[in-house]
């Protein structure tokens, strides 16, 4: 369902059967909740973002592959990925190993 680049590659998958109003059944499958590792227990480096850097592009610098934003994300507990760059100034952790 998701590339192993994905970070619900690794996120278990489960079903649900539902009961539809005119009796009969329907299965759907979904990924189970995402829980993400502390922050700081991983090895990181440190950067100081610039006031609006695209989160893709320092995953690009950082990971070689923009779509790994969200590992950025993770190691600094912030769901939307524009909330690392929003402000200039703001010490990012880049973690240095794989999630």
């Amino acid at each position: 369902m998701f590339e192993a680049t994905s970070r619900y590659y690794k996120v278990d998958d489960a079903t649900l059967v539902v009961t539809l109003p005119d009796g009969s059944t329907r299965t759907v499958s979904y990924k189970r909740r995402r829980f993400t590792v502390d922050p700081g227990s991983l090895p990181a480096l440190e950067y100081i973002a610039i006031q609006g850097e695209r989160p893709d592009l320092l995953a690009n610098r950082f990971f070689g592959e923009p779509t790994q934003f969200w590992r950025l994300c993770d190691a600094n507990r912030v769901i939307r990925p524009i909330e690392l760059t929003e402000t200039g100034g703001r010490r990012l952790s880049v973690p240095v190993v794989g999630p």
